[in-house]
């Protein structure tokens, strides 16, 4: 697989202090790399084991995304992550894959398929070289780097423990939009909702979806020049 190699500047401009302090030194990319000027980008991230109402508001969501010419990310995991990127190509949309593995590995083993195809037709994009071991580490610190490249998250579904919630965390420290789904939001059982509310995460609802994704501001505008590499 053919890849280039970039930093996180030529991505969203130069870093301030706060992108910087976690910012991977290097980006390996494969695929359409002229996605990264197709802006914005949102993330779609939650659990690895969605319930079916989760996967099927994950498809609604990237759909929804789509029609506003919204880039498509999230990180190639089973589940919501899954769902987020076959709804947003089956729409004829663009969608990002960042991934935990090096380019040249997939986990799991069961998107390799899946991860081809982006690589090919979309953009994969990894900030591990050629040869990094596969550790579960890898994927908190892959959710850092999707929150850094993307102008917001939104969580969809996502248990107490989830690394979907790593990523909503980074997402408020860097200064990004955090949104939840109205559903999880509301979840009588969850108390981290609650918690990420509390510090600045908002309500995502039928009723405020088109009026949020129409507003969506660009934290992260593209300057580089990697469609040229």
């Amino acid at each position: 697989m053919g890849s280039i190699t970039i930093t996180p500047a030529e991505v969203i401009g130069a870093l301030n202090d706060v992108e910087s302090k976690y910012a991977p030194a290097q980006l390996f990319l494969a695929g359409k790399r002229d996605l990264l000027r197709h802006g914005p980008r949102v993330s779609v991230v939650g659990s690895r084991n969605a319930s079916p109402q989760g996967l099927r508001r994950a498809r609604a969501l990237a759909r929804s995304l789509v029609e506003h010419s919204i880039v498509v990310v999230s990180g190639l995991a089973a589940g919501v992550d899954r769902a987020a990127h076959e709804a947003a190509t089956a729409s004829g949309g663009q969608t990002i894959a960042v991934i935990g593995t090096p380019l040249d590995q997939c986990y799991p083993k069961e998107n390799s398929e899946l991860q081809l195809r982006i690589a090919c037709e979309q953009l994969l994009i990894s900030q591990f070289p050629a040869g990094h071991p596969v550790t579960p580490e890898n994927f908190p610190i892959r959710n850092r780097t999707m929150a850094l490249l993307t102008d917001a998250t939104v969580i969809v579904e996502a248990g107490e423990k989830s690394g979907a919630l790593f990523q909503g965390w980074e997402a408020l420290r860097l200064g990004r939009l955090l949104f939840l789904l109205e559903s999880v939001a509301t979840h009588p059982t969850l108390s981290w909702p609650k918690q990420l509310i509390r510090y600045g995460a908002q309500v995502l609802s039928r009723d405020n979806l088109e009026i949020a994704l129409e507003n969506l501001p660009a934290f992260t505008a593209a300057t580089t020049n990697a469609s040229d590499a």
